[in-house]
């Protein structure tokens, strides 16, 4: 049986009911910062377990989370940082780094490594897609499903 993992970033106030339908489906929900308002936090808070981080858009409310976060996920080690370029040496033997910050999907191997970013989920920043990722996880594997809107 494998964990699935619903992975999203950039919402930007804006909590797409669709997203919030596939987010109730997964054991895990990961948000890459810029949530821009609370409500969108409260709004997943008891969906699975969560990991958030803090955007560049989030402002005195979201002082408490974490702006780099490390966590396990079945036998895959992640590092979630809002933009990418923040993960540095913080990246150590993470399996998966998740970002958002650019709006725009992406999903690339570098070094054995998968750096993930869902796209934006509320507001397109450039024409094009609004997007979000659900990794289903089994062990040390996984498969991507990319979810345009």
């Amino acid at each position: 049986m494998s964990t699935k993992v619903g992975i999203i970033s950039d919402t930007h106030g804006l909590m797409r009911p669709e997203a919030l339908e596939i987010l109730k489906t997964c054991d895990y929900v990961l948000h890459a910062g810029d949530f821009t308002e609370e409500k969108i936090l409260d709004q997943i808070r008891f969906m699975g377990r969560l990991y958030a981080v803090r955007g560049n858009c989030d402002g005195y409310w979201a002082r408490g989370l974490a702006e780099k976060l490390r966590f396990r996920i079945e036998d895959l080690e992640f590092l979630m940082v809002h933009n990418r370029n923040h993960a540095g040496s913080a990246a150590g033997e993470a399996d998966v780094i998740v970002s958002g910050h650019t709006h725009r999907y992406s999903e690339e191997m570098i070094d054995g490594r998968l750096w993930l970013n869902p796209g934006s989920c509320g507001w397109p920043r450039f024409p094009g897609e609004v997007s979000m990722a659900v990794m289903e996880i089994t062990g040390q594997k996984y498969r991507i499903t990319r979810i345009m809107f």
